[in-house]
């Protein structure tokens, strides 16, 4: 199973799985209790129990690039263009649009 941090503002907001088979997020306690804190999406709302999902939850796929940027990052990259969740790994570190990048893996 593969972990990465999600953060938000540089702030950890949870933590994004994936086990070959399903997508998993969970929001970070601190980040849920935090009355500063609002949900990272408005698909993902503040909870305790993870989102489980069979694709990557669409909020995190809008974080990736498509078309012919996408062919590009994957040609220099050298990703599969079907492994969603390497490309957000590695393209999604620091320069996305909003307040949501990928951190370190876990």
């Amino acid at each position: 199973m593969i972990k990465v941090n999600i953060l938000d503002s540089g702030i950890l907001a949870g933590i994004l799985e994936f086990d070959d088979e399903k997508y998993i997020f969970t929001y970070d306690e601190a980040f849920l209790k935090s009355k500063e804190s609002t949900a990272i999406s408005l698909t993902l709302p503040k909870q305790t129990k993870p989102f489980i999902s069979k694709q990557l939850h669409p909020f995190f796929s809008g974080l990736l690039a498509e078309g012919s940027l996408k062919e590009l990052q994957c040609k220099k990259l050298k990703i599969d263009e079907n492994d969603d969740f390497t490309r957000l790994t590695a393209t999604a570190k620091d320069d996305t649009i909003g307040t949501i990048t990928i951190g370190e893996i876990v």
